[in-house]
């Protein structure tokens, strides 16, 4: 719980006509935070942000920001900076008079436009351009130039709508360190969209995952992966082998033992009250938690399997298993000698580490 959130949505719900779109959704965020709204496309994560910035109004519900009502504010008067995904650059003015756009808005004296648009230029990395047009300018600098433009007037939020994904693939993971660095540096609230999980994960100290409108969980990057609170959760964050097994017996707070197809019995964490003895459950295995053996171990639990497929792809080996009664995983290790050795047709040994019981809706 956040006992002093900068902002807050309560019951923000989006609605056309009958249909809803967002909501309801309930969000607080730290001052200094950097959360993304992840999900795939059409779960709501733009329309959220939107409503967040004051280009939509909710349906129902509040926005506050520092614990003033903003939800009928217009975007101008939200104290906001946002960037967008085609940086929404003017084209015929210059890089400094694009950055001082928002400034001469708010009436800003002449002398104080120049020194606050130079010093914001240096900070982003662009110290010599101020005369140059946006054509004039390669894609990571006309994006520097969009979060200049939002950060100059000092916003209390900055508001990122997928602003990489215009960038080839190099640019846009450089990009994201810097954008992370600057953040930091400036201590600046700042709520990331996006739908790839890499940026979300690399990017956040909290991560929203949204679905059909919904936020699905939220929590800190290794939380979603680690302990995902629905199988949704467990397919869009990375790749998860998941399996459906039977509950056999709770063990302690925190642990269970469960039986899959073919008799095997394994341990795995669950969220107490997520599972009862008797029920039928998934278990989730992530792929590179899963110890391969050649020869069977002397303890612990652990499942005979045979590779029927191998792919190298450099720094790793991924291996499709089929194991138990009819059971297919997917099992990835560091491409080492001993693993890249392995071909189809051998016969291992599985034994899984931190697997998990998902609860099923």
């Amino acid at each position: 719980m956040i006992s002093d959130p900068v902002l807050v949505l309560d019951g923000v719900t989006k609605r056309y006509g009958a249909s809803v779109a967002v909501g309801p959704i309930d969000l607080a965020v730290e001052r200094g935070e950097f959360l993304t709204l992840l999900g795939p496309s059409g779960c709501g994560k733009t329309t959220t942000l939107h409503i967040i910035s004051g280009l939509l109004w909710p349906s129902s519900g509040h926005v506050r920001l520092a614990g003033r009502d903003i939800t009928r504010t217009e975007p101008s008067r939200r104290d906001m900076g946002l960037v967008f995904q085609n940086y929404a650059l003017f084209p015929h003015k210059t890089v400094f008079d694009n950055v001082a756009f928002g400034l001469r808005m708010r009436k800003t004296p002449k002398a104080e436009i120049r020194e606050r648009v130079g010093r914001m230029l240096e900070t982003v990395g662009l110290p010599n351009v101020e005369q140059r047009l946006p054509a004039q300018l390669s894609g990571g600098q006309r994006q520097r130039v969009a979060l200049a433009r939002a950060l100059v007037i000092e916003p209390t939020v900055l508001l990122l709508d997928e602003p990489l994904s215009n960038l080839d693939a190099i640019l846009r993971k450089r990009m994201r360190q810097e954008i992370r660095d600057l953040q930091k540096r400036l201590g600046i609230t700042t709520i990331f969209v996006t739908h790839d999980q890499d940026e979300a994960f690399e990017l956040s100290d909290r991560v929203a995952l949204l679905d059909k409108g919904h936020i699905e969980q939220i929590g800190a990057p290794e939380e979603l992966y680690d302990a995902p609170a629905s199988r949704f959760v467990a397919e869009f964050i990375g790749d998860a082998n998941l399996i459906k097994v039977d509950v056999m017996q709770i063990q302690e707070p925190g642990l269970v033992r469960v039986r899959i197809p073919g008799g095997t019995s394994l341990t795995a964490k669950a969220t107490p009250g997520d599972v009862r003895e008797g029920e039928v459950a998934q278990l989730m295995i992530r792929p590179e938690r899963i110890e391969l053996l050649l020869q069977e171990p002397d303890h612990g639990d652990a499942l005979a399997a045979r590779i029927t497929k191998r792919v190298f792809s450099g720094e790793r080996v991924s291996f499709e298993l089929a194991a138990g009664d009819g059971i297919g995983l997917l099992c990835t290790k560091p491409s080492l000698p001993h693993y890249r050795k392995l071909a189809p047709g051998d016969g291992v040994w599985l034994r899984p580490d931190e697997c998990r019981v998902v609860k099923v809706p």
